[in-house]
């Protein structure tokens, strides 16, 4: 007997896509609608694969719901199933747990949520599977894995569970656990949910993260999706990845390294976009570019910043409207030069005068100050971004690039 099913998680309906409104309200519209595409696209794949069920391991909601329309979208999705004959089977993770969305869905008989006092098993008779899985009562889980159930001899078992599992970067602890926490109880699959990057753990049993479904930051690039997992005379032979997604996003790092001009800088850029656009196959694409290398035109591209960035919006928009740039960081350098070579803007001093307000006790508390009224307005996705590196040196940095720049 040989069957597929479908392992997604993490779907977070209607969370919106961070970074986008904040620069261009148009931009954010075009693209606030790939979490719900990418849901259709997971019902459209399950019913076109004829998969056995459909595995949904947390996360469905980003959390309580704007309006009423989020679930109303969502049982409409599993109802689309339902009248297949395809069951869904749901935990409940942390962004949806219990105590966040309380209000019940009035889901199909073929949608299975398992509860959250206890775990609980769910079975298939006519594929000899059983499924094993609890879903979050709350926020913050601990004693969580221990509680699910023995293994099912002679059965396909198979543990859905939402976890963060022994720690994945940029990810919170819950329901913490071992790879070999897992493996002591013997099923022959756990469909993961909660870490957003797709990876298989381990194999033999199989451990799968399939990541979420829709990229939501700059943070979440490349393609997004489902697990397909194939199985055979009872055994798991095969897990591939299936794209999902209904927007994309990607950061490129452009070398412009020995690059004699502006204009080759963009020339450059415009390859890069036209890759990157070329692999997203025609979902609507947010791109952060990163210039790196060793270059004279250094601080030039520090002072006009902006302006680059806004001509190479226009230039992306030669791909089509759904083409965007999410933002340019400039991350050269100058070339080393003898002393005897300074400019004029150079022989300021201003390196000295930099560095008596780096090391200035009521600067660094003012910055300090104003990091964290930033930090508190700002979605927790980008608050590692704003606080990556040495804050105070790379603002001296830039503040000697822009100087140069502007004086030169």
């Amino acid at each position: 007997m040989r069957f597929s099913f479908i392992h997604a998680a993490d779907l977070h309906i209607d969370s919106p896509l961070i970074g986008l409104k904040l620069k261009n309200p148009a931009v954010a519209e075009r693209f606030s609608h790939a979490g719900r595409r990418a849901v259709d696209a997971l019902i459209v794949e399950t019913i076109a694969s004829k998969a056995a069920f459909l595995i949904i391991a947390g996360d469905v909601f980003d959390g309580s719901w704007k309006d009423v329309t989020t679930g109303h979208f969502f049982v409409n999705a599993v109802s689309r199933l339902h009248r297949e004959g395809i069951p869904t089977f749901i935990v409940k993770g942390n962004h949806d747990a219990e105590s966040v969305v309380s209000r019940d869905l009035p889901y199909p008989g073929l949608v299975k949520v398992f509860p959250s006092n206890r775990a609980d098993s769910f079975v298939l008779d006519a594929h000899r599977v059983v499924l094993h899985g609890r879903s979050f009562p709350n926020r913050q889980i601990d004693e969580f894995v221990a509680t699910y159930p023995a293994r099912r001899d002679g059965w396909l078992n198979i543990g859905v569970l939402h976890t963060s599992l022994d720690g994945r970067p940029g990810h919170v602890g819950y329901a913490p656990c071992s790879e070999d926490d897992l493996k002591r109880f013997g099923y022959d699959y756990w469909a993961l949910g909660h870490v957003h990057a797709a990876e298989i753990v381990h194999r033999d049993p199989w451990i799968v993260f399939p990541g979420n479904l829709q990229g939501r930051n700059i943070r979440e690039t490349g393609a997004k999706g489902a697990m397909r997992v194939t199985v055979e005379d009872g055994k798991i032979v095969e897990v591939t990845p299936v794209t999902l997604d209904g927007a994309r996003w990607a950061h490129f790092t452009v070398d412009v390294a020995n690059v004699g001009s502006e204009n080759d800088i963009v020339a450059r850029i415009s390859a890069a976009i036209a890759l990157m656009h070329g692999q997203a196959d025609g979902r609507p694409l947010a791109i952060r570019l990163t210039l790196t290398g060793s270059t004279p035109l250094h601080n030039q591209l520090v002072a006009r910043r902006e302006m680059i960035e806004d001509d190479i919006r226009a230039l992306a928009l030669q791909f089509g409207e759904d083409c965007w740039i999410e933002r340019l960081k400039v991350k050269t350098q100058l070339p080393p030069r003898p002393v005897a070579s300074l400019s004029p803007a150079e022989s300021l001093e201003i390196d000295q005068l930099l560095e008596v307000v780096v090391k200035d006790p009521d600067f660094a508390s003012m910055l300090a100050e104003l990091v964290e009224t930033v930090k508190a307005k700002l979605p927790r996705e980008l608050h590692e971004e704003l606080l990556e590196g040495d804050l105070h040196q790379a603002l001296a940095d830039e503040a000697r690039a822009f100087l140069s720049g502007e004086i030169s």
